[in-house]
């Protein structure tokens, strides 16, 4: 049977990894600073932002996002202020919304396969999705990482690098510890299948 992952083993894969300093493709950083945005194409179709990104239509016009995925939704310290009313000058665009803060506490795994599917289902229409909370590194971060395992099937590990690649991310240790719970449930479902 394949080695069991921990949250501690894939806070070292974080750790260990590196981020190159790379502007998103067709921007020159000094266009990012002009947006006030933080975001990266971190897969094919796929990007990680902050709060401001997801809040700039402009913006989200000029990278021809189509689905928005909020994974800090709410009104509290933390949290950000977006929902379907919010892009409903926006034709064509789709949008989901979680609840969640960031805490280790915090079951994010409750949402792992429902953010897959939103993802798949807008890149497979051919669109570009945006997955964001606060600061664009933990939340939004870890439901990208179970995207990448449950509909691209990587490994946490292979997830994490291929990441990382593009943008320097932070889950908490509560949320490594759930896609390392992940990472072994799909290990043991793959091995049956």
């Amino acid at each position: 049977m394949a080695e069991q992952t921990t949250g501690r083993q894939l806070q070292r894969i974080l750790h260990y990894s590196v981020t190159p300093c790379r502007p998103m493709l067709g921007l020159r950083r000094s266009e990012c600073a002009l947006y006030d945005v933080d975001c990266d194409e971190v897969y094919p179709r796929l990007y990680i932002g902050d709060a401001n990104s997801a809040k700039n239509k402009q913006y989200l016009r000029l990278i021809g996002v189509t689905h928005v995925l909020n994974t800090a939704e709410g009104t509290r310290f933390g949290q950000v202020d977006t929902g379907h009313s919010y892009y409903r000058d926006m034709s064509g665009i789709r949008y989901m919304g979680f609840p969640m803060i960031d805490q280790p506490t915090t079951d994010i795994s409750r949402y792992f396969y429902i953010a897959s599917k939103f993802i798949e289902n807008g890149i497979n229409s051919g669109g570009k999705v945006l997955v964001h909370c606060m600061m664009g590194m933990s939340r939004s971060a870890t439901c990208v990482l179970a995207y990448l395992m449950i509909a691209r099937k990587m490994s946490a590990a292979e997830a994490i690098r291929t990441v990382r690649m593009h943008r320097d991310i932070r889950p908490n240790e509560g949320f490594l510890q759930q896609l390392a719970d992940l990472d072994n449930e799909l290990k043991r479902d793959r091995l049956y299948y």
